[in-house]
């Protein structure tokens, strides 16, 4: 059949090629929704696998498509014009596609894993450790893929191969350089791979770190998001976890025992103050009801020190009882022993002044130092004085 005259003739002579890459692209869609119906019939029982099917079902799809044009490609003539781009494209485009499908499943398997073992039970210790197993492996393995298919993809340039095997000669100084440079990444890498075998922290786990309270919220491939109570973010190096020292709360049980300090005056009755404490822990959610004692565990010279300890299934329930049996405590005092409050005791020492000389009284004559009598002047005496003087 001649083809008209205003088509060029290498389009002309692509015509029967992309007809036959049209209908495998049909056949590799009928394919993948007879496939597609299957499988979703087939993981309706299993969590893992519906989780895998639903991650690799776009992935799968281009990648049909791909396979069935390059059988087209394998099967066209020599001679067409662009057959060599066209095959190096679609090479490139099948890795990529085999990369965003094993990406997928491996972000579809952990996904998988972390919602069959959720942490928002109350025994989460199991679940903990699951997930961030699950969560740090998959990053490494999900790290992994994508280096080995860009790896794959750039090997398939001539260009890059012949710069590889030129480098391959001083891949030694190459590699010392590289690893001085990459020594913090490679650093995360090996501590990631350590907190996810060995485990020195947990998603959820309770840990102070740089002196602050907070929670394990999400572990990448390079640091640690940790949660403070009061809503800021702690971003730790993954390195650090390894190499510092730091209090993790939740590390063999999610239980924890909270400790109340109260100061109180000597005189304060105890047995009135272990009852008051068991009425206030019976009284609260959050006790496990394990124990609650209280003890006296230090004394000064103005009070004593009583420490109550008392038990919860997690950090966060120990602290509000912590401060329910505090409040608790603090009312009952000031309201049934106000006078047993800490007093501040101060002895007051009075000096007592010499009493005043009494008062001087009339005297009579007494001889003056002379051997003369001395009169005590007196106003009848003056007036006498001056009736004598008249006369």
């Amino acid at each position: 059949m001649n083809m008209p005259t205003w088509i060029p003739p290498a389009l002309a002579a692509w015509l029967p090629t992309l007809g036959a890459a049209l209908i495998a692209l049909l056949i590799a869609e009928i394919i993948f929704r007879i496939g597609n119906r299957v499988i979703q019939r087939a993981a309706r029982s299993s969590l893992m696998a519906s989780k895998l099917a639903v991650a690799v079902r776009s992935p799968a799809r281009f990648l049909l498509y791909l396979l069935a044009l390059n059988s087209v490609w394998n099967q066209a003539p020599g001679d067409l014009v662009w057959l060599g781009n066209v095959e190096r494209i679609s090479g490139l485009l099948l890795i990529g596609a085999l990369t965003w499908l094993f990406a997928n499943a491996v972000s579809g398997a952990a996904d998988a894993v972390i919602e069959a073992h959720p942490v928002t039970e109350a025994d989460n210790l199991d679940a903990r450790r699951i997930q961030t197993q699950t969560q740090v492996l998959s990053r490494i393995v999900l790290g992994l893929v994508v280096l080995i298919g860009a790896s794959l993809a750039l090997m398939s340039f001539p260009a890059v191969r012949q710069v590889g095997a030129s480098l391959l000669a001083s891949a030694g100084v190459v590699g010392i350089v590289a690893g001085f440079a990459a020594r913090p990444v490679l650093g995360n890498l090996i501590a990631g791979l350590q907190i996810g075998l060995s485990q020195p922290i947990r998603i959820d786990d309770v840990v102070i770190v740089e002196n602050e309270w907070g929670v394990i919220e999400e572990i990448t491939g390079t640091y640690v998001v940790v949660r403070i109570w009061d809503q800021r973010r702690l971003i730790v190096p993954l390195q650090y976890w390894i190499e510092k020292p730091f209090q993790n709360w939740t590390r063999q049980s999610a239980e924890l025992i909270g400790t109340v300090y109260l100061w109180v005056d000597y005189r304060m009755p105890l047995q009135p103050l272990r009852d008051a404490l068991k009425r206030a822990v019976e009284m609260s959610e959050h006790w496990d009801k394990r124990f609650a004692l209280l003890q006296v565990t230090e004394t000064d010279q103005h009070s004593m020190q009583l420490r109550c300890l008392v038990t919860a299934a997690s950090a966060p329930a120990a602290w509000d009882l912590r401060c329910h049996v505090r409040e608790y405590l603090i009312d009952f005092i000031q309201r049934e022993y106000p006078q047993y409050l800490p007093l501040q005791r101060a002895e007051a020492k009075i000096d007592r002044a010499p009493a005043p000389p009494p008062t001087a009284k009339p005297q009579a004559d007494k001889p003056d130092a002379t051997g003369g009598a001395t009169e005590m002047e007196t106003p009848k005496s003056r007036e006498a004085e001056r009736l004598k003087d008249h006369r």
